[in-house]
């Protein structure tokens, strides 16, 4: 044992330019987990604000705003809960036992809740279960912004929880690629202590203690960078309004920032043990293949690369491979809506992305045979680049991953949201939009206006096969037969202008959804009623919701009034006219076009934001990995550049084939993201195609896809300058230290 530890130590010491990597790699992993777990510990506990509505009182009284239903679970029971939009105000029964209490202020602007001059035992003691009685911080929930900053809240566990996943995703691959390589690069000498006499088992130990030196310094370090940088992310995410403004981060995981006991928080834990997890993973199948070298290897003098990958990874490669077009295939056949969520699109594509790097070395070689290159050099970089397979394969998996998550990711959000958006678009048969809170319109015609839809947002829950509440976003209405003339919704079966405050408008996703059908559903407002299906439509892109009349809104205030113009009427006029006739708070007139671009954006500014927080790791570790392979493969290519410059080639041919053998490295991996890419965004574009209405429908959805070009010739930039950059500079590295005359 105390042999091993002496041998990883000097190994370390001598060969600290081939763990470099690796180190900086799983520093960085562990910066970034630690970051984000921080991020999620102060998003679970978020601070808790002063109450502004009722500062002044002492308690408020807000009716419930959830809706509890019974559903069955397994042979059991249980109780499922989900928020209403539209709670029913205070009754004027418990307001007037509250004014015998004390004094009751009223916000006339939001009359939902109420705030009391009196005792909360007392409030309580009258209350009972008809309301919600809040003290202290909890008043903060009766402000208007605290539903927002939840629901913020909740994005930013989502995009942290998924940030910090792609992090370790990426982490794993990077570490394993690197020990992979460093094993290589490292035949010979194992080969000598094969012929020393060292048994497979002790070479496996030595490589196994390596990595782990290398993961406890790597993860202390990177849960030292995570404190530091945990604020800093906290700020990003509030700079791109992601996170609401008050959100903070504490560098230690507490609120006593001083406190050492913050090192043992679940954040570093998380963060240490998953960087010493990932180091130790990523050594694991190297450390295999390591046991498996000969004493025969330490006499071989051709750097030719034969038998670059073994069965078990091919297999586990094809396994992944099948695997993920089997999950794509099988999505498609029972639910192609799936593909169109993000939960999906950010994470299937992960699946493929890992069978194409994992079967790398076995795909570059027929990538290699496609190129072709003018030349002496161009001759020269070309069979050493397949001669050299493992060195290329190295430099190409992290632009392949790096090249497949950008084009999926960002592709896959872009096409869903332009998908989104033109159904949107061929869904509006109105010429402009009156949108605003709380609006209503003159008893007096609008000039110029042939048909006025106004509306309101609302939602309505059912309990689906009795096992589940779900919400479904709905509108409603207030004329069925203005929203006729004002859209041009997807009705597969059924008719619109038959709504009435006895029936409902469902759309194909419903469990239920056949015309006639009598369906017993809960009301934005809580209460329950039994409605019949009066039409049905295609499922479309996801955003096909209920609708209802405005008597099933309860309390819900008009916030949209579709118009449609009459023929040969000024919009111009219209719009004056509209504005002048419609009252409430926030009030815009806009034409339907203005209206779709702000309403539908290609891909929201919250949403990118996420993405390219999530394409910047990737290109971080992409870099990473590509400036550790090219430093590794430099400091034991000495003698080839001699024997090159001896032969006569000049400084700058060397330089030129160095730089050509990593750009066909880069194209290598390029080629292969993008065809990763094609498979993913094809299944996203038989997904679109699926979901398009059929027979009964006016207009259907395009099965096209949105290709990031931009954001993907970026990155593959970033990647070539710095292989190339790292792949120049590193041999001359070595000559500078006197490695040797080349």
């Amino acid at each position: 044992m105390l042999t091993t530890l002496a041998s990883a130590w000097a190994n370390l010491r001598t060969r600290r330019h081939l763990f470099a990597g690796a180190f900086v790699a799983v520093a960085l992993g562990v910066a970034l987990v630690a970051s984000m777990g921080l991020g999620l510990a102060a998003a679970a506990d978020p601070p808790a604000g002063k109450p502004q509505r009722f500062a002044a009182q002492p308690v408020v009284v807000m009716p419930h705003d959830t809706l509890t239903v019974e559903v069955d679970r397994g042979p059991h029971s249980a109780l499922d809960s989900k928020t209403i939009p539209h709670p029913q105000p205070v009754d004027k029964e418990l307001l007037r036992e509250l004014a015998e209490l004390g004094t009751v202020h009223r916000d006339h602007l939001a009359p939902d809740a109420v705030g009391v001059d009196a005792s909360a035992a007392a409030v309580r003691g009258v209350v009972g279960d008809r309301a919600q009685v809040l003290t202290g911080a909890a008043r903060r929930l009766a402000d208007p912004g605290a539903e927002r900053d939840a629901q913020a809240v909740v994005a930013v566990r989502a995009m942290l929880g998924t940030a910090g996943g792609v992090s370790a995703f990426v982490a794993v691959f990077v570490t394993a690629s690197t020990f992979a390589f460093v094993v290589a690069l490292r035949r010979r000498e194992f080969g000598l202590l094969r012929l020393a006499g060292a048994t497979p088992g002790r070479v496996r130990r030595q490589l196994f203690t390596e990595a782990l030196a290398v993961g406890v310094a790597a993860s202390a370090t990177g849960c030292a960078l995570g404190s530091w940088g945990a604020p800093l992310l906290a700020r990003a995410l509030i700079d791109n309004g992601i996170a609401p403004p008050w959100f903070t981060v504490s560098g230690t995981g507490t609120t006593q920032s001083t406190s050492w006991t913050s090192w043992t928080s679940w954040p570093f834990q998380l963060a240490f043990w998953t960087g010493l997890f990932v180091a130790v993973a990523g050594a694991w199948a190297a450390s295999r293949r390591a046991g498996r070298i000969g004493p025969v290897e330490a006499l071989r003098d051709a750097d030719v690369d034969t038998d670059v990958m073994p069965w078990s990874r091919r297999i586990v490669g094809a396994a992944l491979l099948a695997l993920g077009l089997g999950l794509t295939v099988h999505t498609l056949w029972t639910d192609p809506s799936a593909l169109l969520k993000r939960k999906t699109y950010t994470t299937q594509p992960m699946i493929l992305i890992t069978a194409a790097a994992a079967l790398a070395p076995l795909l570059v070689r027929p990538v290699l045979r496609m190129i072709r290159l003018p030349g002496a050099v161009g001759l020269l970089v070309r069979e050493n680049a397949a001669a050299s397979v493992r060195r290329t394969a190295a430099v190409a998996a992290p632009i392949l991953v790096t090249v497949a998550l950008a084009g999926s990711l960002m592709g896959s959000a872009e096409s869903v949201s332009a998908a989104k958006a033109q159904e949107a678009s061929e869904q509006t048969n109105s010429q402009l939009m009156a949108t605003g809170d709380d609006l209503s319109l003159a008893r007096r015609p609008v000039p110029g206006v042939a048909a006025l839809s106004p509306s309101t947002s609302t939602a309505v829950f059912v309990r689906e096969e009795g096992t589940a509440l779900l919400r479904s976003e709905a509108r409603a209405v207030s004329d069925p037969a203005a929203l006729a003339a004002t859209s041009r919704l997807p009705v597969v079966s059924g008719d619109i202008r038959h709504l009435d405050d006895r029936s409902i408008v469902v759309n194909e996703e419903w469990e239920h959804h056949r015309v006639g059908d009598r369906l017993t559903v809960w009301l934005g407002d809580g209460r329950r009623t039994t409605l019949r299906v009066a039409a049905v439509l295609a499922h479309g892109t996801g955003d096909n919701g209920a609708y209802v009349t405005m008597a099933n809104a309860g309390a819900a205030p008009v916030d949209r009034i579709d118009v449609r113009l009459t023929p040969g009427a000024s919009p111009a006029a219209a719009t004056d006219a509209l504005r002048a006739a419609t009252s409430g708070h926030d009030v815009r007139v806009r034409t339907a076009a203005t209206w779709l671009d702000a309403t539908h954006p290609r891909v929201k500014p919250q949403t990118r934001q996420g993405m390219l927080l999530l394409l910047g790791i990737a290109l971080t570790y992409a870099a990473i990995s590509l400036a550790g392979t090219q430093l590794m493969a430099a400091s034991v290519r000495d003698g080839e550049l001699r024997a090159l410059r001896r032969a006569g080639a000049t400084r700058a041919q060397v330089r030129l084939m160095l730089a050509g053998e990593a750009l066909v490295a880069v194209a290598a991996g390029t080629a292969l993201g993008l065809a990763v890419t094609a498979l993913n965004l094809g299944g996203l574009a038989a997904a679109l195609g699926l979901l398009s209405p059929e027979s009964g429908a006016e207009a259907g959805l395009e099965a096209g896809v949105v290709m990031p070009w931009g954001v993907v010739s970026s990155a593959v930039g970033v990647c070539a300058m710095v292989a190339v950059g790292t792949g120049v500079l590193g041999a001359g590295w070595g000559h500078r230290n006197g490695v040797g005359e080349w």
